[in-house]
């Protein structure tokens, strides 16, 4: 085929007219015809004529390119032209054969296709970074070309720029990118709870999805622990920010929330020492979180939020209801005095405590992504672990999710049947006097007997409840009550009175007439414990694991 007869369209080429000399008057001569005095100079200095763009040879052109150049014609692409790089590529090539017979190293980046769009639209078209069977990565640009007789005949011409570099640079930085990534979620992994405590009075489920390959892994955190006396702390929270730095700030804060709620504070009594904490770790970290504290006895979960979503609870009859208020500002912010809230948790109760995301979307508002968890968990049946599952399937979480997700659900059962008698409570108010300490014996005395308790541990049980009384009657002021309690695996004995005190484990001397209550029932429980009461006074209580059946 001769190539001349073909024009190719070079994105970025602007043709140019050569430039022409009047051939009336000769460059060596001035106009009125006398001959410069510095005749030889100006010859000996003057530049080469530099041609025009139409004067250029076009095969030189592309043959001395370093990309790689082929022209295909025609309905069924015949090949007309490849240039010296193209052969030293991928050797000589048979000119008037096929394109797919000819150029068969081009089907595995996918241009043959291209092809036969670039010649239909006759617009151009790039693919960028294919691989080719040499294993060298090129852009493929098909611009499309016509004769140039007028003939209308099109063809197309490839042009091939070699990106091995560059490609193999991104591939070295998503590699970096998925390790540090890898690296993050391990470490996020780590710190969170391998294995959730199960409290005796609440069934628990959670459940961490970190974002996709494109997203930094985040804070996203939960724990569930247990306070003795039958009283369950439950947080989840989110350190702003992704990657390591968040995750480790997570962990630091995960272990103080475990080291602050041994203290059995109230919740915004928590978040205070929290917020004080993540301060210190990094000012320019903040953090959102909800400690909460459920007591069996009470039937309501109290809680504190800084900054967070709010709780989800949805009774046994299906509605759900928001714990709104009240909210502070995230931890880290420092100068707030966090307050706390309390919903009901009756029986048959389930509670969702979550991260935003779960319900945030780059399309929606925020309240219209709780509006569709409130409505998901109003049907929602079964287990806390299938509940958990349902929720994050709802929301639309997969494994590309643009952001962490963190979700724990807790049920308070309704227990029926066999399983309620494992389940007892019994109070009795201490009026004070004389007659208070023997009436507490003799009370917890007919309430073990009545729950069946081996000989041993109902010993034990009046006795810790003997000290426990003497110790407030002591110690203490009215109101005083006193509430035994069992669930399946342990019986728990607490007394309350109105004095803040708190009382400690001493050592007594030989001639000391008191402070042996405390070290007793110590010894002879499995954990003991008193905390503060929210209208003032003290609980101090101790717990016996019930032996196997």
């Amino acid at each position: 085929m001769n190539f001349t007869r073909w024009s190719a369209r070079l994105p970025g080429t602007q043709r140019r007219a050569a430039a022409r000399t009047d051939p009336a008057v000769s460059p060596d001569r001035r106009p009125d015809g006398s001959v410069p005095a510095a005749r030889v100079e100006q010859l000996t200095d003057e530049a080469p004529p530099v041609p025009a763009v139409d004067d250029l040879p076009v095969r030189d052109v592309l043959g001395r390119v370093p990309a790689l150049v082929a022209l295909v014609h025609g309905p069924d692409h015949r090949l007309a032209y490849v240039n010296d790089a193209y052969v030293a590529a991928f050797g000589m090539r048979d000119l008037g054969a096929r394109a797919r017979e000819a150029l068969p190293e081009l089907d595995e980046p996918g241009l043959f296709p291209l092809l036969d769009q670039v010649q239909r639209s006759g617009r151009p078209r790039t693919l960028k970074s294919r691989k080719a069977p040499d294993g060298r990565s090129y852009t493929f640009t098909c611009t499309p070309v016509t004769e140039g007789d007028g003939s209308g005949d099109r063809g197309v011409l490839v042009f091939a720029t070699d990106v091995t570099d560059h490609a193999e640079a991104a591939a070295r930085l998503r590699a970096s990118e998925r390790r540090q990534r890898e690296t993050a979620v391990t470490l996020q992994r780590s710190l969170l709870p391998q294995e959730l405590e199960e409290p005796d009075d609440l069934r628990v489920a959670a459940t961490y999805h970190p974002g996709g390959t494109e997203a930094a892994v985040g804070g996203d955190w939960y724990d569930v622990i247990t306070l003795g006396g039958g009283r369950t702390a439950l947080v989840i929270g989110d350190v702003m920010g992704r990657g390591v730095r968040a995750a480790a700030v997570m962990g630091q804060l995960r272990t103080a929330v475990r080291a602050y709620a041994r203290l059995d504070l109230p919740p915004h009594e928590v978040l205070q020492l929290l917020d004080g904490l993540a301060t210190e770790i990094d000012a320019n970290q903040i953090a959102t979180c909800v400690y909460a504290i459920h007591d069996p006895n009470e039937g309501r979960l109290v809680y504190a939020s800084a900054g967070h979503l709010p709780i989800l609870v949805r009774d046994e009859n299906g509605t759900v209801q928001r714990a709104d208020e009240p909210t502070g500002p995230p931890l880290g912010t420092g100068g707030w005095v966090h307050t706390s809230g309390s919903i009901s948790l009756a029986p048959g109760s389930t509670a969702v405590l979550y991260t935003d995301g779960l319900v945030e979307r780059r399309d929606e508002d925020l309240d219209e992504g709780i509006a569709a968890l409130e409505r998901a968990l109003s049907g929602a049946t079964g287990t806390p672990q299938v509940i958990c599952d349902r929720l994050v399937r709802s929301a639309g979480v997969t494994p590309d999710h643009d952001d962490d997700v963190a979700v724990l659900v807790l049920q308070h059962p309704a227990r029926t049947g066999a399983d309620a008698e494992l389940f007892r409570n019994a109070a009795l108010e201490l009026l004070g006097g004389v007659e208070a300490a023997p009436r507490a014996r003799a009370f917890a005395s007919g309430v073990l007997a009545s729950w069946r308790f081996p000989p041993d541990l109902h010993d034990l049980g009046v006795l810790a409840t003997s000290e426990l009384v003497a110790n407030s009657l002591q110690h203490g002021t009215p109101p005083m009550r006193l509430r035994l309690r069992r669930t399946d695996r342990r019986l728990i004995i607490e007394v309350t009175d109105g004095d803040d005190h708190m009382p400690r484990r001493r050592r007594a001397e030989p001639g000391d007439e008191s402070g042996r209550g405390i070290a007793i029932v110590a010894t002879i429980a499995t954990n003991w414990g008193s905390r503060r009461t929210p209208g003032g006074g003290k609980a101090v209580w101790c717990e016996f694991v019930l032996p196997k059946p």
